[in-house]
């Protein structure tokens, strides 16, 4: 691949990942502001999941039969753009729920779409797409870098994490990626003409894979997983902020920091430890993680400590468990159906499951929170305060019932020896 084709895949990832960086861990706060409670939170994170099940198929066939790539792809950006902006100004929650859907149902199958311009340029995907992969984390960790330490000459204020300014910076850097989308490697339509049938649209192919009772083990626990999951995305900026840690968005990029030293080191523990157990130390990372936030505050420094622990594991959690489940699906799957099985595991976990954790989050959420009118500026307002150890227990017990369910469930076979010799 060339150097020219390289560069600018690499500033197409960066900024994808920007841009869903620089709204989605702080929203949380703003709409607290906002008075909006757990069940709000809950459902306006669940657009992600909703989006992930439906939009995908849709784009990304309009992309495969009748539009290239880049075209589609500057479409969705731009219409997400307007639609980010218009869902800032936004304060009633039952409106903001159907904005922020269409604003996701127009950014979640980009996420495919720039996959697949970059591997149609690839004529070594294996070692060509990490390299270029690894600038969307980058690019993740700049707008949580941006956000948290916005300078206060340029906005007035000590923080925007609970404002609506990291949505219109999302919507300025999606108007910039719809532009610089226009000048990507042309990628046309590779199945132009070719019929659509029902099957390929809900998977029906990549269900067949279920009769293997180790792979229907695997999707159910990826799917039960993604419940506990949800609670870290949609309440960890909010539980950070609550007690005290400053800039919390800013020090959460410490999980994407080590996200990318584990994806490095991946393949030495994938031959070491083989599938099964690195799909249990990922789910076993999870249930520590909750622990931490559990009994971590910042009253001192042990205490502290916890807190960035908690952080530093985003690495293992998903490094460990997703990236060697998506190996896994690749091994297991046939030749002729492994991108419908991908998007299959796609939409069991960043669909169906995280759907229904960020509506399980949002309800226990708005259970253990205290609302109190407190002054602020002369005015009477209200705050709210959670119970946050009683929160973090309930994702850590969840995600150590799916680790002993897995561990008990789930058995090697050959198959999974290959995979393992596959990444040697």
């Amino acid at each position: 691949m060339k150097k020219i084709v390289q560069t600018q895949l690499s500033i197409m990832m960066f900024l994808q990942f920007f841009i869903w960086g620089a709204w989605f861990v702080t929203m949380g706060r703003y709409l607290i502001r906002l008075g909006f409670d757990g069940t709000d939170l809950g459902t306006a994170y669940s657009t992600t999941g909703w989006a992930a099940l439906i939009s995908p198929f849709l784009v990304g066939m309009a992309a495969d039969r009748f539009f290239s790539t880049e075209k589609v792809l500057a479409v969705m950006h731009f219409l997400g753009a307007i639609l980010m902006f218009w869902v800032s100004t936004v304060t009633d929650s039952a409106l903001f729920f159907w904005i922020l859907l269409g604003y996701t149902l127009c950014y979640m199958p980009t996420l495919a779409l720039t996959n697949s311009i970059s591997f149609a340029q690839m004529t070594n995907p294996e070692k060509e797409f990490p390299p270029i992969r690894v600038l969307g984390t980058i690019g993740w960790i700049a707008s949580g870098l941006l956000v948290g330490f916005m300078p206060k000459y340029f906005t007035g204020l000590d923080t925007i994490e609970d404002t609506a300014i990291p949505m219109r910076i999302a919507a300025g850097a999606s108007l910039v990626m719809a532009i610089y989308c226009l000048f990507l490697p042309h990628t046309p339509a590779k199945s132009k003409g070719r019929k659509v049938s029902v099957g390929d649209v809900l998977c029906f192919k990549a269900l067949g894979l279920l009769k293997d009772r180790s792979f229907a083990v695997f999707m159910l626990c990826s799917l039960l997983i993604c419940i506990p999951l949800a609670f870290y995305y949609q309440s960890a900026n909010i539980f950070l902020g609550e007690i005290g840690v400053r800039n919390p968005a800013a020090k959460m990029t410490m999980g994407q920091m080590s996200e990318i030293l584990f994806m490095l080191i991946l393949p030495f523990f994938l031959v070491r430890l083989g599938v099964k157990k690195m799909l249990l130390v990922g789910m076993a990372a999870w249930t520590l993680r909750y622990t931490l936030f559990a009994f971590g505050n910042t009253e001192s420094a042990t205490m502290t400590s916890f807190l960035y622990i908690g952080i530093l594991l985003h690495g293992i959690c998903y490094d460990f468990f997703f990236v060697t489940g998506q190996i896994y699906v690749n091994k297991k799957a046939p030749d002729d159906i492994r991108a419908t099985a991908q998007g299959f595991l796609a939409l069991v976990t960043l669909g169906a499951g995280m759907i229904i954790g960020n509506v399980i989050n949002g309800v226990i959420t708005k259970h253990y929170s205290i609302v109190s009118i407190v002054e602020d500026g002369g005015a009477m307002v209200e705050s709210t305060q959670h119970q946050w150890q009683n929160i973090w227990l309930i994702p850590a017990v969840m995600a150590f019932a799916v680790l002993a369910a897995f561990a008990i469930l789930f058995k090697n076979n050959a198959e999974q020896r290959e995979t393992i010799e596959t990444a040697k």
